[in-house]
């Protein structure tokens, strides 16, 4: 009559599906659209310097 192992099963799989529904997505951080663009605009920016930079490093 004890069930535990099915619980504990059915928690486990319920789980995962949780985590595998909420996998890709964005959290959502209070920002318009075009703050998010923005902000994401500056990152790549960032990321563009610093990667040309390392290329110029190497190409020195």
């Amino acid at each position: 009559m004890t069930r535990g192992n099915q619980r504990e099963l059915a928690r486990q799989k319920h789980a995962k599906k949780q985590t595998d529904m909420n996998k890709g997505k964005r959290n959502d951080d209070g920002l318009s659209a075009a703050a998010r663009k923005q902000r994401d605009a500056e990152i790549m920016q960032q990321k563009q310097k610093k990667a040309n930079e390392k290329k110029d490093s190497k190409a020195k």
